[in-house]
């Protein structure tokens, strides 16, 4: 008597290893696939904080650059008085017309410590931005320009105040500017030296930052159209209030 064995599928000859080989393809499609989406999102995450890190860097560099430049005009501007003081000294009857440049120094700080503040009190800006070598440097940039405001400009300008010294020719000679003159110029050497290292630090060229400025000023200049289109639409408003008021008026 002939006896049939059947063999069960999984334990025919080649059966196992084409199941193993399709197990392996299945695991290898699993583990790019996860790959790849982790992948895809870390590298997304990247980008958005080298974007998050560019925009930061950028905002405290166009600030540096324009406390500079205000920083830059106060020094003119004290210099410029010492100028005119020379020119009295050399021919006192230019007093009456020169001495109105003395005692009107527009030496107040046009620069806002916004940027400042959004730096130095927010620890994620400061981890976004990932050196702590421009940190620090950025700190040391703002509080020299502290500096400048509270020993050169605001005393300065207290002084002038205070003491009126510009009423006579003698006390407008008086009046003594060395001391203000050469904080000054040390200080701005200072700070631009820091903001010369900032961007050298973090590979900036003075060809983005004028072109960060540029879109900045732009920005403002659309913000400043709305501002005037919203007071056109206000007074247009009010007019035709005054105008219904009138005629309300007429009518009784």
């Amino acid at each position: 008597m002939n006896i049939k064995l059947h063999t069960p599928k999984t334990l025919k000859a080649g059966s196992g290893m084409a199941s193993l080989k399709q197990f392996l393809l299945s695991l290898f499609a699993t583990s790019v696939s996860i790959a790849l989406t982790f992948g895809t999102a870390a590298i997304i995450d990247y980008h958005a904080k080298q974007k998050s890190k560019r925009e930061i860097v950028m905002m405290v560099t166009y600030d540096m650059y324009n406390s500079l430049k205000s920083i830059e005009k106060a020094d003119s501007l004290i210099r410029q008085s010492m100028d005119v003081q020379l020119q009295i000294a050399e021919d006192t009857t230019q007093y009456n017309t020169l001495r109105f440049r003395l005692a009107s120094i527009p030496l107040s700080d046009d620069y806002t410590e916004t940027t400042e503040r959004i730096f130095s009190s927010s620890i994620e800006t400061i981890n976004t931005v990932g050196n702590v070598l421009f940190t620090e440097n950025v700190a040391k940039f703002y509080q020299i320009r502290r500096t400048y405001k509270t020993q050169v400009c605001d005393s300065l300008v207290n002084g002038i105040t205070r003491d009126n010294p510009f009423h006579t020719v003698k006390s407008a000679l008086d009046f003594d500017y060395t001391d203000y003159a050469l904080l000054s110029n040390r200080i701005l050497k200072d700070m631009k030296h820091l903001y010369a290292l900032c961007k050298h630090m973090m590979d900036i060229a003075d060809e983005e930052v004028e072109a960060y400025r540029k879109e900045r000023e732009q920005i403002e200049r659309s913000m400043t159209d709305e501002d005037e289109n919203s007071d056109s639409l206000f007074n247009e408003i009010i007019e035709q209030r005054r105008k219904i008021n009138e005629l309300k008026e007429q009518l009784k």
